[in-house]
Parts: structure tokens; C-alpha cells; sequence
């Protein structure tokens, strides 16, 4: 049973919180770049671990990220007018570039001779696999962005999207590291894999997975053991990025799921759900597969919001259930959202009122692992994955192996195989 303190770490991301102060020591995606798609575009209101900022693209192309609110009379920017390599404030005119200088102050005299006073924070941004990724730590700690290979494949190589979700990041990024759920919540009657997808069948046959753990530099490697006939194991081995994601396990030569979450504030988070192969374009079987409703959820147009959400119950379908679906709702990620976004009264769970079993190790070492950093950085010991980006070149894997090989053995040619491939 978790400490409700414990708990308060986790879970709280403002500035100066224990876990608000980690998650600033990496890089994080934060939006779209289609959500800045051309210069001088509209500026794009955004929140991010309990704080307000306002995006925009300058006439040059570049990516600006500033505090929202304009450092005269504190007027939201959002409403500023993208013009000439800078956004001005509508209330009296002020104007800001990319790296937050005011470069005009019309409305004062001495404007010219003091605008250089005037400046606003602004914050480093990248543009990174369909994704604008932004630091918001101290400047002199910046690392380097993970050198992960969903960050590095072409856009032909990827799918993804961008979901808002109800609730605090954790429950959300707990669920993706937890392999024993996919044997209920994202099963069929017949236990046959979801539609589209490539699981192997061992995880719906075999529904009590043993887990092995292990501690790795950028985070956990977790994997599953099930049983696959008399002479064989099936492992599906999840990759669990510290802080901020996981890349789930999927068969040899085909698209992994790597599912991002990062905090709004502490009851709201945003996901970036990204299908990657990393070594050839998604052919015509897999985009079709993306846009069938199964792997990625139908989305409201203009939203970050799927069309089956808490307000219409999912769109449960109860016979459907009855049926064929373990739970009625079609779309896996959706049918993600129906049991983590409500986890108790509230949007945030209460974690000393769980009951956990060895099913949860998994779950409890990805807690420790992030409790330990950010009570290691109150007392001033950086992170170190944070300057280690090197090591996120890893791979998840869903392999079947003979009883006699171990894990490390059987899997490390496919799970590092970036790594091999880049000569690391």
C-alpha cells in the first residue's frame, strides 16, 4: 500500500514540486507541429504541468513558446498578432520574437530606449518526429532531446495523434506498462487478437503473466512471461522511458505503439499515441490499419478529444460485449480511458486504497523509480537519465522463445537493435 504522501509526490507536477521539478529536467513534447502549420499562423493557447504558455510559429518558421501572459499589464498573448518575426500583444502593442526580447514598445516615449527591460521568459523548442518538444528547466541543465528511434524515423515511418485526457498523468502512463490488463480489457471472446493489431496469442490465452524487472538507464525494461506450449515462453517486453513514456511490445518487423503522457496540470494530461516502424514506411495494410478506428481512436474534428469519451459512456456497446468484446468499446485506447480515467471519486487516485498483487510489480517499480528521482533531486542529485539520451535507443519486443533461453539471451538482438544498428 502506497503512502498517501507518497502519493502527493507523484501525482503533483506544479512549479517547485518534487515531480513538477523532474519532469522540467527533459525534453517534452508539448504539441503538434501541425497545430503551428505554417509562419505567421495563429497562436496556440497551451498548458503544461500547471502552467500557461503561448505557441506560435514566426514568419522565418521558427518556433516560439513564451510565458502567456505579456510582461506590461499581463494580457493573454494568445490573442497577439503574429506578424514580422514576432507576436504583439494587442492591449498596447508590445512585441516579442522567438527568444522572448521585446524588439518593439510603441506605446511609451522612451519605448526604444527601454525595451530591452521588458523581455519575457521564453523557453527552447524542437521540432521532433510530428511533435514540437520544449524545455522548460534550468537553462544551464539542458540536455540533449532521446536519441530514440521513433524520434529519428521519417514521416512515412509513423502515425500518431494527440489525445486530451481526463485525469492525472500517472494512472494514465501506469496502464500502458501493465501487460496483464491486455488479457482482459483489450481481448475478444474468442481470444483473438483486436482487429489490425499483430499481439501474439499467448497473451490472451495465458492470463497471468510472471514479470521480470529490470532497472536499465533510461528507465525499466518490463517484461511478461506466459506460457507458450510445452517447450516455449512468450514474452512481451514494454520499454518505459523516464519520465514520460512507454513504447509497448509488438512482434519482430512491425509498428510499436509509443505512448506519451505528459501533465497538464495535476488533473488533466495529454497523450501522444505514436505507431512507429522504425526501419521502413508504414505500408498500405498498417495506414489502413491506423485509420480503422481500433489502434487510434475516431477523434471530434478540431479537437483533441475521441469521439467516445466519458460523456456518452464510451460508447459502450452492451450486446456487442455480451457477444464478442471483453468490454464493448472498440477502440483500444478508448477502452484505456473508460477504466484510468475514472480511478475513484475524483481525477486523481487514491493509491492507499489499492490492493496489489505480484500482477502490479510492474507498476510499483516504475512508482519507486520515479518517487526515488524526484526525492533525489530535492536534495540536489540531478537525474541522470536526463544526460544519458543516448541509452533510449531501445526497442520493445513481443517474442516467443525456447524455455532453456533466458530473457537477456533471447530478446536483446531485437530490443537494441537501434542501438546495434547505430554502433552504440
Amino acid at each position: 500500500m502506497m503512502k498517501r504522501e507518497d502519493n502527493e509526490i507523484l501525482v503533483r507536477v506544479g512549479p517547485g514540486t518534487p515531480m513538477g521539478n523532474l519532469f522540467r529536467r527533459f525534453w517534452l513534447p508539448v504539441m503538434l507541429i501541425s497545430e503551428l502549420p505554417e509562419p505567421d499562423c495563429i497562436p496556440v493557447r497551451l498548458r503544461a504541468l500547471g502552467e500557461e504558455f503561448v505557441a506560435f510559429r514566426d514568419t522565418k518558421g521558427r518556433i516560439g513558446l513564451l510565458d502567456a501572459y505579456c510582461t506590461h499589464r499581463r494580457a493573454h498573448l494568445v490573442w497577439g498578432r503574429n506578424e514580422d518575426c514576432g507576436l504583439r500583444c494587442v492591449y498596447h502593442g508590445w512585441k516579442f520574437d522567438v527568444e522572448g526580447n521585446c524588439v518593439d514598445l510603441p506605446n511609451a516615449p522612451d519605448g526604444e530606449r527601454i525595451k530591452g527591460n521588458m523581455n519575457t521568459r521564453a523557453y527552447p523548442t524542437q521540432e521532433r518526429a510530428g511533435m514540437i518538444w520544449a524545455y522548460f528547466g534550468p537553462p544551464e541543465l539542458k540536455p540533449e532531446v532521446p536519441m530514440a528511434e521513433f524520434l529519428e524515423a521519417p514521416d512515412s515511418h509513423r502515425h500518431i495523434i494527440k489525445i486530451v485526457n481526463e485525469g492525472n498523468y500517472l494512472q494514465f502512463a501506469e496502464g500502458d506498462i501493465d501487460s496483464s490488463h491486455v488479457s482482459f480489457l483489450h481481448s475478444n471472446l474468442d481470444a483473438k487478437p483486436p482487429v489490425g493489431t499483430r499481439v501474439t496469442p499467448f497473451a490472451f490465452l495465458d492470463k497471468a503473466p510472471r514479470w521480470s524487472v529490470k532497472p536499465t538507464d533510461y528507465g525499466l525494461m518490463l517484461a511478461a512471461q506466459r506460457d507458450a506450449g510445452p517447450d516455449d515462453y512468450s514474452w512481451r517486453i514494454n520499454q518505459w522511458l523516464l519520465p514520460f513514456g512507454t513504447m509497448v511490445a509488438a512482434p519482430n518487423d512491425t509498428p510499436f505503439v509509443t505512448n506519451i503522457r505528459i501533465p497538464i496540470d495535476d488533473e488533466n494530461s495529454m497523450q501522444f499515441r505514436v505507431w512507429t516502424h522504425p526501419d521502413r514506411p508504414l505500408n498500405e495494410t498498417e495506414q489502413k490499419s491506423a485509420r480503422a478506428g481500433v489502434i487510434f481512436p475516431d477523434m471530434v474534428p478540431g479537437t483533441f478529444t475521441t469521439v467516445a469519451n466519458r460523456s456518452n459512456d464510451y460508447m459502450i456497446d452492451r450486446e456487442d460485449q455480451r457477444r464478442r468484446s471483453y468490454t464493448g468499446i472498440k477502440a483500444i485506447p478508448v477502452q484505456d480511458l473508460a477504466v484510468t480515467q475514472e480511478q475513484g471519486p475524483g481525477p486523481i487516485a487514491d493509491r492507499s486504497l489499492e490492493k496489489l498483487t505480484s500482477s502490479d510489480i510492474a507498476i510499483v517499480a516504475m512508482r519507486k523509480r520515479m518517487l526515488d528521482a524526484a526525492k533525489a533531486l530535492m536534495n540536489g542529485i540531478e537525474p541522470p537519465e536526463a544526460g544519458n539520451h543516448r541509452a533510449y535507443r531501445v526497442r520493445p519486443i513481443d517474442a516467443v522463445l525456447p524455455k532453456n533461453v533466458t530473457m537477456d539471451e533471447g530478446v536483446r538482438p531485437f530490443t537494441t537493435k537501434g542501438a546495434i544498428a547505430a554502433g552504440e
